[in-house]
């Protein structure tokens, strides 16, 4: 059986964790490099195993696989400095970089050394605190024939599910993901917000919507999004709508221009009847913005 090692560059949470997960999966971490050799320390004791170096050493060629996390501006330049400093020794070998948003043509300098190059992402969020669970996550793998078998081999060996996608796609597949989490928590984050402004203490509010929130995705995954949608303009109560409008002029501008947009997105993505619902909407906030006008006006 042929030994499995890889190099890690990158030492903040991607890397870490992925090392890790790998290493208790039977792979064996050869080296870990980062900006700093204590930062690179750290890591290795965090993951278990490697020897821990600054830079972009030419001995990150000694591992047969070459995995790349760092920050999505950081990789080109990564590449560029590997190809330079390992420059043939990089022959046959595999190197992955874990961007979700872009692909593998960041580390097109590595091809030219004979390197076969892919992208792997996780689509998993990852903290400073702990290891994420893996199994059953989506990781989504583009780049050379030789890469892709690696990259579906390591996600495999996580318990993930390795999903094909073309590079073109890489933009849409990474603005889904931040749809459904960044996005996603600036929305929970402005909802605690609120209802701080109305009374309630920060631990109380998270309480009751991330409550709130979780019944909600579990009646979408097992219901789908229209029997799972909720609240006034799912019922086609508008005058509450109106209300929420009204209400929300005493905060900062965002807010309700978020209320607005994200209203419209999901009269377009759960309603039966979207043109109807937004027909209800647009007359809602144009009513909104000439009372607006008219408030100015008297000022």
């Amino acid at each position: 059986m042929v030994t499995k090692t890889l190099a890690i560059v990158g030492a903040g949470r991607v890397g870490r964790a992925l090392g890790r997960r790998l290493r208790e999966a039977g792979w064996r971490i050869v080296l870990v490099t980062a900006r700093s050799e204590a930062s690179a320390r750290r890591a290795v004791r965090f993951i278990g195993e490697g020897r821990a170096a600054a830079g972009i050493p030419s001995t990150l060629a000694a591992a047969s696989t070459i995995l790349i996390a760092v920050p999505d501006d950081a990789i080109p330049s990564v590449a560029e400095q590997l190809a330079r400093n390992a420059g043939d020794d990089l022959r046959d070998k595999i190197v992955l970089h874990t961007s979700g948003a872009m692909d593998a043509c960041a580390l097109d300098p590595l091809r030219g050394c004979g390197a076969s190059v892919g992208s792997m992402h996780p689509m998993q969020t990852f903290t400073a605190v702990n290891v994420p669970p893996l199994e059953g996550k989506v990781f989504a793998i583009e780049g050379d024939e030789p890469a892709v078998r690696v990259a579906r081999r390591i996600a495999r060996s996580l318990g993930g599910a390795p999903v094909g996608i073309s590079k073109e796609m890489k933009p849409l597949y990474h603005a889904a993901a931040a749809f459904a989490a960044g996005l996603a928590l600036a929305l929970e984050e402005a909802g605690v917000r609120i209802l701080m402004s109305a009374g309630l203490k920060r631990r109380e509010a998270q309480r009751a919507l991330v409550s709130l929130t979780r019944q909600v995705l579990e009646h979408y995954e097992k219901l789908g999004p229209q029997k799972a949608w909720t609240g006034p303009l799912a019922r086609g109560d508008f005058a509450v709508v109106a209300a929420h409008e009204n209400a929300l002029r005493a905060f900062e501008p965002e807010f309700l221009k978020a209320y607005d947009a994200v209203s419209r997105l999901a009269a377009q993505v759960l309603s039966h009847e979207p043109q109807a619902r937004l027909r209800e909407l647009d007359a809602i906030f144009e009513n909104a913005k000439s009372v607006t006008k008219t408030k100015r006006g008297r000022l």
